[in-house]
């Protein structure tokens, strides 16, 4: 399928022929080897480290959903980026949180921003927030042989069901598998003290504000126990990525709206080393 290069000005058949109105099937059909999954590794002997992103977490609130990410990429036992981001839009109301190999997971998640796109496109309507999450199982299941050699993509999948009126969380395995989470989720290596952390201070009708605070206490406690997870950074000014979605669709933090919770956090840490006693204020 590659590109006519000479000066009729007419695209290749394949771009004009009605298919299906997944991007997944468009590339299956005439360029397979672009997809991630088809792709073949070379032979590599001794000990191969790529770069790893970890943690992700989400946590529910009336009215929508708040997806986080610590900022730090492992290889091994040396930080190979502390400011990497991990946390995407996947379309106007739902995002994705990654966590595993972290080139493969960048790619995994603009492949999947383009499905939701071209779908979109070809049909005049969105996917519901079901059928993305089904969409983006679709697309890890296809990663299953790179994840068998060791290039695995573990990501969180948050959005506002605007059928249902709410904001919903799912969480998948290394073959796809999915599974819609109650309330709070998390991925990653720091992924069972994050949970941990959201387990004791979690309530259902938590607000936004409180909601986000949740999710960096909970990156902040992973942190404390989990070397590639990363906390809060003062001295270099990093913080967690926060996305919140609601009924008016996505919103990034700004940078000085993260700082504020995440100083919260840690000023309340210091009056309180081992943790909040109570819940969330």
């Amino acid at each position: 399928m590659e590109a006519n290069t000479r000066s009729t000005g007419r695209l290749p058949a394949a771009f004009l022929t009605p298919g299906s109105s997944s991007f997944m099937d468009f590339l299956s059909g005439h360029v397979p080897e672009m997809l991630p999954g088809n792709r073949s590794l070379p032979p590599v002997q001794g000990a191969f480290e790529a770069p790893h992103g970890t943690t992700i977490v989400a946590a529910t609130f009336p009215g929508g959903v708040v997806l986080a990410g610590d900022r730090r990429a492992t290889m091994g036992n040396m930080i190979a980026q502390r400011d990497m981001q991990k946390v995407f839009p996947a379309d106007e109301y739902s995002a994705v949180g990654i966590a595993g190999t972290a080139g493969l997971a960048i790619e995994m998640v603009k492949l999947f921003q383009l499905e939701l796109e071209h779908f979109e496109k070809v049909e005049g309507t969105t996917l519901s927030l079901e059928g993305k999450a089904n969409r983006l199982s679709t697309m890890i299941r296809g990663n299953l042989s790179m994840a068998m050699q060791g290039l695995a993509v573990v990501p969180l999948f948050a959005g506002f069901d605007v059928d249902r009126g709410k904001g919903r969380i799912f969480s998948y395995d290394v073959t796809g598998g999915r599974s819609e989470e109650q309330g709070y989720a998390s991925t990653g290596s720091g992924s069972l003290f994050a949970r941990g952390s959201m387990k004791k201070l979690y309530r259902d009708d938590l607000t936004e504000e409180q909601a986000l605070t949740l999710v960096v206490q909970a990156l902040y406690d992973a942190a404390d126990d989990d070397s590639a997870t990363g906390g809060p950074d003062l001295a270099r000014r990093l913080f967690p990525i926060v996305t919140v979605i609601t009924d008016e669709g996505f919103r990034k933090l700004t940078d000085t709206e993260s700082s504020e919770v995440a100083r919260s956090v840690v000023e309340r840490r210091l009056q309180e080393p081992d943790g909040p006693r109570a819940a969330l204020l």
